[in-house]
């Protein structure tokens, strides 16, 4: 079997292709220098080079290098163009979206029949390619996923996050009346593996680990387990409860993973 991963340097893909190599598909990166978002006759050549069976979709305009528009370039027109030309050649699709398609004004939990509601900005954009690719291709695969935990600073998760407050602020915020979609970074890559290569039909799909908990109980537990070196400051400044709730694709819950047991009381 063979994948094919655009944005595979960043988390969700490093992520991804460790679990993909560990379970014997031969992965492939794509260089967007070498063939760039706008570039439809490259990815067409592309694709007849590798041949994958799966095509994984992650990238996004994190690392801008001045084009026009770029934001919506690549995370609309690009996923439009690569989900339509995997449709074309008969190789399954997978593209990543965000619980940012929902405002934080939505109303959660949020379940597959839930109306997303973003009007700009990134979730905005992520919106419109969700619309575009199942338009183009009916059989791709939609995962939204939540804020990714991983297990060191150093790449975009909520570990930086904590060690960014912590330089900027000397302790980390946590709202108690917060319930984020999240999971752990081996755990996404995982699910997105079962996604792509099972039999689910195409549709989009919610992934998130955390079933109950609250951004400060998480952040607390997350203390814990990497030896208290954060400064964990409860307030109520957030009130919103993101949590995605799909019983087709499940994650193993937050609570395997981490200790809730000091003090914690699941909401």
């Amino acid at each position: 079997m063979k994948a094919l991963i655009t944005g595979m340097n960043g988390a969700v893909g490093q992520a991804l292709r460790a679990h993909l190599t560990a379970n014997g598909v031969e992965v492939f990166g794509w260089d967007r220098r070498s063939v760039p978002p706008e570039d439809a006759a490259g990815a067409a050549a592309l694709l007849r080079e590798v041949q994958p069976d799966v095509l994984f979709h992650l990238a996004t305009a994190s690392q801008p290098t001045g084009r026009d528009n770029e934001g919506w370039l690549v995370n609309v027109e690009w996923s439009e163009r690569l989900a339509a030309l995997c449709q074309e050649i008969d190789c399954r699709f997978l593209f990543t979206s965000s619980v940012m398609v929902f405002s934080d004004d939505a109303p959660g939990p949020f379940t597959p029949q839930s109306v997303p509601d973003a009007r700009a900005g990134y979730g905005y954009e992520k919106l419109q390619a969700e619309h575009r690719v199942r338009q183009v291709n009916p059989e791709a695969i939609v995962a939204r996923l939540g804020w990714q935990i991983g297990t060191s600073a150093g790449s975009n998760n909520m570990i930086d996050f904590f060690e960014t407050q912590m330089a900027q602020q000397g302790q980390v915020n946590a709202s108690r009346r917060w319930l984020p979609a999240c999971s752990f970074l081996d755990d996404t890559g995982a699910a997105l593996k079962r996604l792509a290569f099972g039999s689910k039909p195409g549709d989009v799909y919610l992934l998130n680990a955390n079933l109950k908990w609250t951004f400060y109980q998480i952040a607390q537990a997350l203390n814990r387990k990497h030896g208290g070196h954060w400064t964990i400051v409860a307030n109520d400044d957030f009130v919103y409860d993101q949590r995605m709730l799909d019983e087709r694709v499940t994650l193993p819950p937050l609570e395997s993973r981490l200790d809730f047991s000091a003090g914690s009381t699941a909401v």
